[in-house]
């Protein structure tokens, strides 16, 4: 988006703010349509959400910026509200223009998820805000009145998987979880290290001090944590870093022997059994993987269905 405004270009912000019945939009679906003609994300897609395309061209094209909903029905008897669907739900969208004149809100809001704090991006009637921070606020509820609406939505960094090792399963897992569209980081103590170096997968590589791993996750409640480093030993001592931490996911790789040896030596550091029993190891679904992209795609399995456990 940011790009597209410092080019000269206006862009329409539409979210789904409000869902009911079936529906293929779901609330907090986003879709960017900026004044060439070029869209980004969805809302649901099919008839509706080219119709809301043009809708949005036809807005941007207009001299007085405006901040509105739009709600669509999947009924082929709903009139205006037709969505061009039947699936028997509806949804609402709310409209926002953005310009220039918002560049400062934007890069606000891509400084806050960058570095990992976060914010409440809110919109209304009146435009869009921005509250950087406010993890523990709670939201205001939605309004679809027509007059006086509102929506808030706490903005949090890409979900981001951080491989603890950068060795051959590494490549694998980076080349697979980036295709599932996660932010992908390799850590590894190594300096050097030929594997690291061939990664084209990940978006970011680094050599770190393995006793401050727990430094490296910036926002834990959007992480998932692989462990899978050269050693026992080093695998423990992150382990026994990560395993207090507020993670999506946390794995690590091993035999059933290692793992008994490891969650072992961390009862008698203190770690409870609780604590223990929320760690995925053996790491991945058992599928009798073998090589090191049948071992990824096993663990990428695992965290899918962590990912998608509340849905």
């Amino acid at each position: 988006m940011l790009g597209k405004i410092e080019a000269g270009f206006r862009l329409m912000l539409i979210v789904v703010i409000e869902v009911r019945g079936s529906s293929p939009g779901k609330k907090g679906f986003k879709m960017a349509v900026s004044s060439d003609g070029e869209s980004y994300g969805s809302i649901g897609g099919g008839p509706m959400e080219y119709q809301l395309k043009q809708l949005s061209l036809k807005e941007l094209d207009s001299a007085v910026a405006r901040a509105f909903l739009k709600n669509q029905v999947h009924s082929a008897n709903a009139g205006e509200e037709a969505s061009g669907l039947i699936c028997a739900g509806s949804q609402n969208h709310a409209f926002i223009m953005f310009d220039e004149e918002n560049l400062d809100l934007l890069h606000a809001i891509q400084n806050s998820i960058a570095t990992g704090s976060g914010g409440v991006l809110s919109l209304s009637a009146g435009g869009a805000s921005f509250t950087a921070g406010n993890a523990g606020l709670p939201l205001k509820d939605t309004s679809a009145e027509p007059e006086s609406w509102c929506y808030e939505e706490r903005l949090v960094p890409d979900e981001t998987v951080y491989i603890f090792g950068g060795g051959h399963i590494s490549n694998p897992m980076s080349e697979v979880c980036r295709m599932l569209g996660f932010r992908v980081i390799v850590l590894d103590d190594r300096e050097n290290l030929p594997t690291m170096e061939e990664n084209a997968f990940a978006h970011q590589k680094k050599r770190i001090d393995y006793t401050e791993a727990n430094k490296e996750i910036l926002f834990p409640q959007a992480a998932y944590v692989v462990i899978m480093t050269v050693s026992h030993a080093s695998d423990q001592l992150i382990l026994g870093q990560m395993v207090h931490m507020p993670l999506k996911y946390l794995g690590m790789i091993g035999s059933r022997n290692k793992v008994k040896t490891i969650f072992e030596n961390l009862r008698i550091q203190g770690v409870s059994e609780e604590r223990l029993q929320e760690v995925h190891s053996p790491m991945g679904i058992p599928i009798k993987s073998e090589t090191p992209a049948e071992i990824a795609i096993s663990i990428a399995a695992e965290i899918i269905q962590v990912k998608n456990a509340g849905r």
